[in-house]
């Protein structure tokens, strides 16, 4: 603990990047949980610190590089300025009490027992002053609708987000050469797009006169790369009811299709689900691999967690994913027009009003699941809710099945303190899950209704 015997009430800490470079890989693996720069401006705000400098040390694979200014999908501030500085900065503040950040960096890197793991720069003074402030901007969710008829009230919806990269943020896997490139996003979510226009003009023109007929919600989803945010936003203030949408049906990355392998994913949010698709299979013809877990790294997260039974199309990744090179000149557009037809077809027996598929709870597969994060040894199966910004972490549900869900953690509560700790936002909560036991209950404080709750939660081991 190089916090043993400091006291950093109302200091700033300065802190390396990463962790020890020269030890076990499996050390190394324990040790890297407690390296993300969020975990570690936590542990020094929980200790009084009031700011924090953070340098990439001399033995680092790439010394000196500043950390990069990017968002990382949270809405929430660290609780305390973070400046990262250079070497030379952090090398004049050391050499002021006569220490070498090399020699201090060389002895942390193979965990010598001797080593300092804490040094107080005393009759020393350091200036802080950020300029940072978050910059909100307008989005559009555009939204199609063809109205139900024959007296219905309910809706199908089918969906696909079209916002992609830009020229590349924190997000994109592009390579050195790559870098500044525009990121066409052909297949994510073009191909997505393309999908749901094509099935919105051949519904609208087929759609019979004067028979009873589910609605379709046509829905293009904005911000979905920032954190599922457009679909988040339509979801908490759906425009009817979100208990008349029968069904969410997502395309995202649709236009790869090879060696006729299509996924469907969240099959397991139905039991219906599987039945109809291999009908509508016999004609369409695909080697379909059909996935339970609902809980994906997609729009449909938006939706599952409220109680609408979802389905997502997905014709697989590639090594273009999130880089310059997803162009349109790869797209297989046969391949796409055969998902967009099979997918009009299972959307016409959700239109049909005597047909409704029935929500099922399920919990997290065995296998991990989309948006999960997997890094976790102990298991609560709480979702939280990325787009909201709140102090503490709210959720849009639980997992059917989870410890959190026999707790009784349901949609809207905000988690405020866990296991004694006070939590401001998702990392707070991730670090102090990493830390509890499984199989010893641990007491969650979550404000619900305007009213704080004590909760007591047992945790599980990840399956």
């Amino acid at each position: 603990d190089s916090y043993s015997g400091l006291n950093v009430s109302n200091k700033i800490v300065l802190v390396l990047r990463y962790a020890p470079e020269n030890v076990e890989p499996k050390r190394r693996q324990e040790l890297n949980r407690y390296a993300a720069l969020r975990y570690k401006a936590m542990m020094a705000r929980e200790r009084g610190a009031i700011g924090l400098l953070i340098v990439t040390g001399p033995n680092s694979p790439n010394p000196g590089e500043l950390a990069k200014m990017a968002s990382d999908g949270s809405l929430s501030g660290s609780g305390i300025p973070a400046v990262t500085v250079g070497t030379n900065a952090a090398e004049i503040l050391l050499a002021s009490q006569g220490r070498s950040l090399s020699v201090l960096q060389g002895a942390l890197d193979i965990e010598n027992p001797h080593a300092e793991g804490a040094v107080a720069l005393t009759n020393l003074t350091v200036s802080l002053t950020t300029a940072v402030r978050p910059i909100k901007k307008p989005d559009q969710n555009v939204i199609g609708v063809i109205p139900p008829t024959g007296g219905e009230r309910t809706y199908v919806m089918l969906g696909a987000h079209y916002d992609h990269l830009g020229r590349g943020d924190h997000n994109s896997l592009q390579h050195k050469h790559e870098e500044n490139g525009i990121h066409h996003g052909a297949d994510d979510n073009a191909s997505g797009v393309a999908a749901v226009l094509e099935i919105a003009e051949a519904t609208a023109a087929a759609r019979p006169d004067g028979l009873p007929r589910r609605g379709v919600l046509f829905a293009f989803w904005g911000a979905e790369e920032q954190g599922l945010l457009g679909s988040a936003h339509f979801a908490e203030r759906p425009p009817v009811p979100l208990s008349n949408i029968v069904a969410y049906v997502n395309f995202d990355m649709v236009g790869r299709l090879r060696e006729n392998k299509l996924s469907l994913q969240g099959i397991g949010s139905s039991p219906e689900w599987r039945k109809i698709i291999e009908k509508r299979n016999v004609a369409a013809g695909f080697n379909l691999a059909l996935q339970e877990d609902p809980y994906l790294p997609t729009d449909v997260n938006s939706f599952y967690p409220k109680g609408v039974p979802v389905l997502s199309f997905f014709s697989g990744s590639h090594e273009d994913y999130h880089r310059p090179t997803d162009t349109a000149d790869k797209i297989n557009y046969e391949g796409l027009q055969r998902i967009a037809q099979f997918a009009r077809n299972i959307a016409s027996e959700l239109m049909d009003p005597a047909f409704k598929p029935t929500y099922a709870k399920v919990e997290r597969s065995a296998a991990g699941g989309g948006g999960s994060r997997d890094g976790l040894r102990a298991y609560l199966g709480t979702i939280p809710d990325y787009a909201t910004e709140v102090k503490g972490v709210k959720l849009t549900g639980a997992r059917g099945g989870s410890p959190a869900d026999k707790a009784g953690l349901t949609s809207g509560d905000i988690i405020v303190e866990f296991a004694g700790q006070k939590i401001e936002n998702i990392y707070d909560y991730t670090y102090a899950l990493e830390a509890v036991k499984i199989g010893v209950p641990v007491e969650v404080t979550v404000e619900r209704g305007g009213r704080r709750l004590k909760i007591s939660v047992t945790p599980e081991a990840r399956k």
